[in-house]
């Protein structure tokens, strides 16, 4: 008599990840939904998952504490999917709206096709840490200007403007000029200043040396108008070229492609989506501003940038700019791929060639 085998119900866990705690629900096949709440803490959701023998599916959404707990998941022999909140308007506009439902509805969609979750990939702990590295250089930056703008708004009321300088030199350019009564007021905004940019000039070093760890860089960083920062950031932010299977995907990738809202016979010309990383889009945008400049070098890059702007018409540069930003993603993620050093008179060459032939 031949012996009856089994069949494993599939589990799929939904996870609404809290500060403290975090909602679950778990689906096993026809069986109604069985709710948990589990501390936010590795320990407790590691022995959480530890109850399942067999592999499960665990839905979670894209947040603060996503990034570890999607690594314990994996760690723990689990499949996980990092739903992004932007494509999940079921939970952000649900009128039942609870840590419990959105749960369930996490584990439901999971369970009939994880695609219309838009899962997001997280970069490895390690990459992660290194960005952050550049992310709070941007953080000191962005304190320094702050600090600089409220001493010239607070000269300003006493009729002195201050000269136009660097924000590292700053300090030293203005404190002969500041008034003796503002004295008492803004010498320690100047001393914060000076502190700001030393810690700055350290992170600057530390980024320069992430090429040590990172060879593929210095391709990256001959690129005109890129620098150290915006080589690493790109680097770090998409870590494995691979992941898309072409380079023109990457410009959609950091939201620098036009929306799109067709219909019948309309499909009016949109702003772009700006989804993704903004850190790194901004970087980009910076870098085509660069590019576009009269003092910057000549290259194919500003060829094109130029010849968009020249078209005339309303935004323009601004026109140019994106479009500049996009292509130099693009292009970043094909030398990237092939290991390959940026030629900035390529397409010279390549018209020259056909001209001749």
């Amino acid at each position: 008599m031949a012996k009856r085998t089994t069949k494993m119900v599939p589990v799929t866990i939904g996870m609404d990840l809290g500060d403290k705690y975090s909602q679950v629900c778990i689906l096993e096949g026809d069986r109604a939904p069985r709710v948990r709440r589990v501390p936010t803490k590795t320990a407790a959701i590691a022995g959480f998952l530890s109850d399942f023998t067999s592999t499960v599916t665990v839905i979670i959404e894209a947040g603060t504490h996503s990034r570890w707990v999607s690594h314990l998941i994996k760690q723990s022999g689990h499949s996980v999917y990092v739903a992004n909140p932007r494509n999940l308007r079921l939970l952000t506009h649900s009128h039942r709206k609870s840590d419990a439902t959105d749960a369930e509805l996490l584990a439901r969609i999971g369970r009939a096709d994880p695609k219309l979750l838009s899962p997001i990939q997280h970069r490895s702990m390690d990459a992660h840490a290194d960005l952050l590295v550049i992310r709070a250089r941007d953080t000191l930056v962005r304190q320094r200007t702050k600090t600089v703008n409220a001493v010239r708004g607070m000269t300003k009321t006493f009729g002195v403007s201050l000269p136009r300088c660097s924000p590292a030199t700053f300090p030293e350019k203005v404190v002969e000029i500041i008034p003796e009564s503002l004295q008492p007021a803004l010498a320690p905004l100047l001393k914060v200043i000076e502190g700001l940019t030393k810690l700055i000039r350290r992170y600057d070093r530390k980024i320069v040396g992430f090429v040590e760890f990172y060879p593929e860089l210095a391709p990256l960083t001959e690129l005109p108008g890129v620098g150290p920062i915006t080589a690493a950031a790109f680097l770090l932010t998409i870590e494995d070229p691979k992941r898309f299977k072409n380079s023109r995907a990457v410009g959609a990738y950091i939201g620098l492609t036009p929306r799109q809202h067709q219909s019948g016979e309309k499909d009016p010309q949109l702003r772009i989506t700006k989804r993704g990383n903004s850190y790194l889009r901004r970087l980009l945008v910076l870098s085509a501003h660069k590019i576009l400049q009269k003092r910057s070098a000549d290259c194919d890059l500003k060829t094109v940038g130029l010849a968009i702007a020249a078209r005339g018409g309303k935004n323009a540069k601004k026109r140019a700019v994106v479009a500049l930003a996009r292509r130099l993603a693009v292009l970043m993620h094909v030398l990237w791929r092939r290991g390959e050093v940026y030629d900035p008179h390529h397409r010279d060459k390549l018209s020259a060639v056909r001209a001749t032939a």
